[in-house]
């Protein structure tokens, strides 16, 4: 994998920016001010939030009049969980040599 992952995890680390993650995965795009109803966060920290997972390439947003529109980037968290595949598969191969040695 060429890209650097280790952005997306630190963004996912965090639970409020889980949470919006969640979120827009479970309804689609949503403005700035609908993701912040609901939470203890003023629209400013949400916009933190969202400006950390969008550096991370998890997220983008389009303007529509004074608020932005937010949406998820899905080729980044496919991207993702095909590195997470691949690491996976990699530890199966591990761990099955070495079942392997243990019972000869």
């Amino acid at each position: 994998m060429r890209h650097n992952v280790s952005p997306v995890f630190a963004a996912l680390g965090d639970p409020m920016r889980l949470s919006i993650v969640r979120r827009l995965c479970d309804t689609g795009p949503l403005s700035t001010v609908k993701l912040t109803d609901g939470t203890a966060l003023s629209r400013q920290g949400i916009t933190k939030h969202l400006r950390t997972l969008e550096g991370a390439g998890l997220v983008r947003a389009d303007r529509v009049g004074r608020d932005r529109i937010w949406q998820l980037r899905t080729e980044r968290l496919a991207y993702v969980r095909k590195y997470l595949d691949e690491i996976s598969t990699q530890w199966d191969d591990v761990l099955t040599r070495l079942r392997a040695t243990v019972e000869k």
